[in-house]
């Protein structure tokens, strides 16, 4: 993991077009503001976990899902 230090108003640039930067300190909280381009997703961690466990329960599939699809007409 990369450590860098930043004081408010200073900022980081991520794979040339992401820069974070700090906006507010105020006790133990900071207040980072992200400009990114519109195809980069940026989520709170706890709020990515979550659509990552909903994405793998979607994607789960048992064998009574697969009796319930409907059969394919055969094509002779």
């Amino acid at each position: 993991m990369l450590v860098l230090s930043r004081r408010s108003n200073e900022s980081i640039v991520i794979g040339g077009d992401v820069v974070v930067t700090i906006l507010e300190i105020r006790g133990d909280q900071v207040r980072l503001g992200i400009d990114a381009p519109r195809s980069v997703t940026v989520h709170r961690e706890e709020v990515h976990a979550e659509i990552q466990r909903a994405n793998q329960s979607a994607a789960a599939v048992s064998s009574a899902d697969l009796g319930r699809l409907p059969r394919a007409p055969r094509s002779d």
